[in-house]
């Protein structure tokens, strides 16, 4: 009998723990630390002069992506767009930004990024 009441607890608890990660692959809820509200709108002043491309590691759900969006558009001048399934950011930069400032703001929130291609 305590055999079969130990398995229940066990099976309860799975069934909680999948239906949780779900909801996190999914992007639901706040996790990570942050927000599951989309970044805002941004539009970059003049011309596009720089396309960046960084891949970033450590992104695994819609908030990740929401916060290396947010950490990028932060900067004066560029603008992301990020691909978590391709775990990668394109940063398109209206002047010149050292591509070290992008890493740096990206890897403050706590994602790995390495500077991949530039025009």
């Amino acid at each position: 009998m305590q055999d079969l009441v130990i398995v229940l607890i066990i099976i309860i608890a799975l069934v909680i723990g999948v239906k949780e990660t779900m909801k996190h692959m999914r992007g639901e809820g706040a996790c990570c630390g942050g927000s599951s509200a989309k970044p805002k709108k941004k539009k970059l002043k003049g011309k596009i002069l720089h396309l960046y491309t960084f891949t970033v590691e450590g992104m695994h759900c819609v908030n990740c992506a929401y916060a290396v969006t947010r950490a990028i558009n932060e900067i004066d001048g560029a603008l992301a767009k990020v691909d978590l399934k391709k775990k990668s950011a394109t940063v398109q930069c209206d002047r010149e930004i050292d591509t070290e400032l992008i890493i740096k703001s990206i890897e403050k929130r706590g994602y790995k990024a390495k500077f991949q291609k530039g025009d």
